[in-house]
């Protein structure tokens, strides 16, 4: 009280207002320190799942909050709550699996109604698989069940698979896993009849051939860029030699069909060989004119006779014939470009200074061979091979690793409460304790004796107190400043007006006795 009593109104206003403030600040550290720290328990869940969740959360008093898609709980309650809504089926998945087959009985299902069941699961089932991947959010299957029909001479199945990412759209790779995860669940399903759509890419092209081809190609460049650098590192060292491989592959199918004929390897495959003789006589005679005339030979012999002979022979000859097919897949080499950058041998020169230079064009050429057997230039289908010898130039520093500050790895909330922790001390410190302390301690002093200010008309230089008695002293320019001291009437005597001044400035005046006493041992 007493201390209350000796503060002004403007100290007291001061006071109020300070404690009043520290008083908000540590409600408001209380309350902050006293609130839980959420942390995420499920995200991307169906309103339906999510809306069951909360119900579980609240029926268990659980503190929670739903922000958007997704539902916090206490950190410390987190595990604990998921272990136990697991145990009740929660979440429940926003498809059915195969427990749609559990409730169809023996009674009054048809084939078609089960084989609907059935298709119905499976795609659930496949659902499912897909939100279990991490970059998945929501995904649909579509398997097209194929009827049995007498007419149909193939059985191929399709399928499509409706794909929403959480961040970002699906790559190639991802959807190419996808195409074998549904063809491998499916019977009679290959990976190309599987259509992947993205929610925000579209339709993924996920081409088997061309992922080959480019693992092939990425492959058989790191092979070779691998042999020549090993090769190399055995003559200038690891590390002195960058290889560079440029593989041009063939991406088309080519098939080629060739069929040639050669006119003179001909060879004789048959022989037929063929001869007719034909004999005929006439008895009758021929008629000529002297067989006509009286007198003439009508007696003689009239009989004839012909011969005849034929001989026909047939050779067949099959004429020389070549046919051949060709086909050519991708992924053969078209073109071969190799890079190779040595570095330069160190050189010492007059002034001691060490410096790189090229090497010799002779070992650049040995090099060169070396390089041309390892990876197989072929000069003739247009591979082209570079061998130079430049200095390195030596990297510059890249600095240390950069690590996160301290401010960077708090957390937001914290960062609050200790901002507002440090704000309640400084208030404290500067208007609780500091008041205090200046009160026990007297209050602030005085200016020293040395530095009191002149009496009104005197000189403006000021007087020191040396502790020798000065009979030229006036008493009266001496101001007396005490802050407890409220009779500001001097005493007329100036014995009194010393002793007054000697009880008020106690500490000077044992410092003036101290020196007194030390000038008087040093003169004895």
């Amino acid at each position: 009280m007493s201390f209350w009593m000796a503060l002004d109104l403007r100290r007291r206003v001061v006071a109020m207002l300070a404690v009043i403030a520290i008083g908000t600040f540590l409600a408001l550290l209380a309350s902050m320190i006293a609130q839980p720290r959420l942390e995420l328990l499920y995200a991307g869940l169906d309103p339906a799942a999510a809306g069951e969740v909360v119900a579980a959360l609240e029926q268990r008093g659980a503190v929670h909050e739903v922000r958007g898609e997704s539902i916090f709980v206490d950190s410390r309650q987190r595990d604990g709550l998921r272990m136990a809504l697991a145990a009740e089926g929660l979440p429940q998945a926003g498809v059915q699996g195969y427990e749609l087959l559990d409730g169809l009985s023996g009674f009054g299902t048809t084939a078609q109604m089960f084989d609907a069941a059935y298709w119905r699961a499976k795609e659930g089932e496949l659902a499912r698989t897909l939100l279990a991947l991490p970059t998945v959010k929501a995904a649909r299957v579509h398997i097209s069940p194929d009827a049995p029909s007498p007419f149909r001479t193939t059985d191929k199945r399709t399928a499509s698979v409706t794909v929403t990412t959480a961040g970002g759209s699906l790559t190639a790779d991802q959807a190419r896993a996808i195409q074998h995860l549904v063809a491998a669940a499916v019977t009679g399903l290959m990976p190309a009849d599987v259509a992947v759509i993205d929610g925000r890419g579209g339709l993924i092209e996920a081409s088997e051939s061309n992922s080959a081809l480019g693992t092939s190609l990425s492959d058989r460049e790191a092979e070779l860029r691998g042999n020549v650098e090993r090769l190399l590192a055995a003559r200038v060292g690891p590390g002195n030699a960058v290889v560079e491989v440029s593989v041009d592959l063939v991406t088309e199918t080519e098939q080629i069909t060739e069929r040639r004929f050669d006119p003179a390897g001909r060879v004789a495959i048959s022989t037929d060989s063929e001869e007719r003789t034909e004999s005929s006589s006439d008895s009758e005679g021929q008629v000529t004119v002297a067989s006509n005339l009286p007198e003439g030979d009508a007696g003689a012999d009239n009989s004839g006779r012909s011969d005849s002979s034929q001989t026909r022979e047939r050779v067949n000859f099959e004429v020389s014939e070549t046919q051949r097919e060709l086909l050519r897949g991708p992924g053969s080499i078209r073109r071969l470009g190799v890079a190779v950058l040595v570095n330069g041998v160190p050189s010492t020169a007059e002034d001691g200074t060490l410096t790189l230079v090229p090497r010799p064009p002779e070992e650049l050429a040995d090099l060169r061979e070396l390089v041309a057997a390892a990876v197989g230039i072929d000069e003739a289908r247009g591979d082209t091979l570079t061998v130079k010898s430049l200095a390195f130039e030596v990297a510059p520093s890249s600095g240390s690793l950069s690590e996160p500050g301290l401010l960077q790895r708090l957390d937001p909330m914290q960062g609050v409460q200790i901002l507002a922790l440090l704000v309640a001390i400084a208030l404290i410190a500067l208007f609780v304790l500091r008041p205090i302390l200046l009160a026990r301690a007297g209050g602030p002093a005085g200016p020293p004796l040395a530095q009191l200010p002149a009496a009104q008309g005197a000189s403006r230089s000021p007087r020191v107190l040396t502790g020798e008695i000065d009979d030229r002293l006036d008493v009266t320019e001496l101001q007396i400043v005490s802050p407890g001291e409220t009779d500001t009437a001097l005493p007329t005597d100036p014995v009194s007006r010393l002793r007054r001044l000697i009880e008020e400035r106690q500490a000077e005046s044992i410092e003036i006795l101290r020196g007194w006493m030390e000038d008087r041992e040093e003169k004895a």
